[in-house]
């Protein structure tokens, strides 16, 4: 679908959007949405290279991008990169917070460390990345989006760090809505379901495991990133101006179903490899 038919360029050509984690997968999807629409585009991310390529790809549809070298889980770096997108792009006036790390792995066997690096990346990036645009989305009256996953309110099997930090997610937007509401600042999430050919969906899913999946999705299949994007820039235009604290799942009715087969595969993985 071409986007830009649905969204007209001069609502978002004088806007500048920071996406973290925009270097890759859905992120990088997001990114590209914007970029179809006319807006200026920052992302960030901790790989140089990474970031040169998606930096490559967004310039290659017209837009103005800046790429940033920072880590969403020290907040000075997301304060820096705030200033120095501000100076490249001008004023930030959508931030999408889609920073994550995630992978396989039972309670029982998971280290302190690895719990807290993904409550640090998923919940504590998301903090720090919206307290750090702040002042200059409070100018903006701007739009910020969380990229939560179902596992904030459906627990998945060997996904404990994730669940737990993706609901921190959703409460951060919720209680951000309700307090920047006054600043004219709207905080959305939005819950996408597995997404073809992503880092996530190769990490917890073996081809076994992919057909379960599918199995499990009312619409019998994978998501695209531009799907999410799509949801992106809809929640940002005008057409979205009432809407503020919600949850989108975009997910093909995934957690509809509920997650015992992802949970039943995952299960038997772990047995055929042990």
């Amino acid at each position: 679908m071409n986007i830009s038919q649905y969204f007209p360029k001069e609502e978002f050509v004088q806007r500048c959007v920071f996406i973290t984690g925009g270097n890759s997968g859905i992120n990088l999807g997001i990114a590209k949405c914007y970029a179809a629409v006319g807006a200026k585009v920052a992302i960030c991310g901790r790989d140089e290279d990474k970031l040169d390529r998606a930096k490559s790809e967004l310039e290659a549809l017209g837009a103005k991008t800046h790429a940033v070298v920072a880590d969403v889980r020290d907040f000075d770096a997301m304060q820096d990169a705030c200033d120095e997108i501000q100076i490249a792009l001008g004023k930030i006036s959508d931030l999408v917070c889609g920073a994550a790390g995630n992978f396989l792995c039972p309670a029982n066997e998971m280290s302190a460390n690895a719990f807290r690096t993904v409550v640090d990346i998923d919940l504590m990036g998301s903090f720090n990345a919206s307290r750090a645009a702040f002042e200059q989305l409070k100018e903006t009256k701007g739009n910020v989006l969380m990229v939560s996953a179902g596992q904030a309110y459906m627990p998945y099997s060997h996904q404990v760090h994730a669940g737990a930090a993706k609901a921190g997610v959703e409460m951060l937007a919720k209680n951000l809505a309700l307090e920047w509401g006054k600043f004219g600042i709207r905080v959305n999430s939005v819950v996408p379901g597995p997404i073809e050919g992503t880092e996530g969906v190769k990490r917890l899913t073996n081809e076994k495991q992919k057909q379960m999946l599918l199995q499990s999705i009312p619409l019998k299949r994978l998501g695209q990133a531009e799907e999410i994007g799509q949801v992106a820039v809809f929640l940002s235009s005008k057409m979205a101006a009432y809407i503020t604290g919600a949850q989108v799942i975009c997910d093909g009715g995934m957690n509809l179903a509920g997650s015992a087969l992802f949970n039943m595969g995952v299960n038997q993985a772990g047995k055929s490899s042990g």
